[in-house]
């Protein structure tokens, strides 16, 4: 059974990193969303490499834009809780709820302001005073463990 939460990635970059994403969200049974455009092909090698036989089972959806996922996102009446480094509440004091989707950015843009304002909750992961930022993945998979664990949703 696929849990509430939804990873999503904004204008991902790199397919490595988006298909260690896919991954992580078939292994703890997560839903992902990619907000496109992309900065590779979808059927790129590399993407299915890092994703393995893990794509077909994930929940995926694509949305063409920002705006066909944050209209997508309204209806369903889903927080939008965003990982930057910009972030107004560090991840140990975060509260997450059932239905929260995990957004994370653009490997070398992150997101712009319109997706900031959206965010019903902005988190950061500390990191060691003058480090920027983590991979994405690492971060996805962090944020995502981190939610679930405070759920009560882990798998097994």
């Amino acid at each position: 059974m696929m849990q509430d939460l939804r990873l999503a990635m904004f204008e991902p970059d790199i397919p490595q990193n988006t298909g260690a994403v896919l991954r992580l969200a078939a292994c703890l049974g997560a839903g992902a969303d990619l907000i496109e455009p992309f900065g590779f092909l979808w059927d790129d090698k590399k993407l299915k490499r890092a994703g393995m036989d893990y794509l077909d089972r994930v929940d995926l959806a694509r949305h063409a834009s920002w705006t066909a996922f944050d209209s997508w996102r309204t209806k369903a009446g889903r927080r939008l809780v965003l990982f930057t480094t910009q972030g107004a509440i560090p991840l140990p004091q975060a509260q997450f709820a059932p239905g929260d989707l995990l957004l994370f950015g653009s490997e070398s843009q992150g997101v712009p302001d319109k997706v900031h304002r959206a965010a019903g909750l902005r988190v950061a992961i500390p990191l060691q005073t003058g480090e920027r930022s983590l991979n994405v993945a690492q971060a996805a998979a962090i944020g995502l463990y981190t939610a679930l664990s405070q759920l009560g949703k882990l798998p097994g």
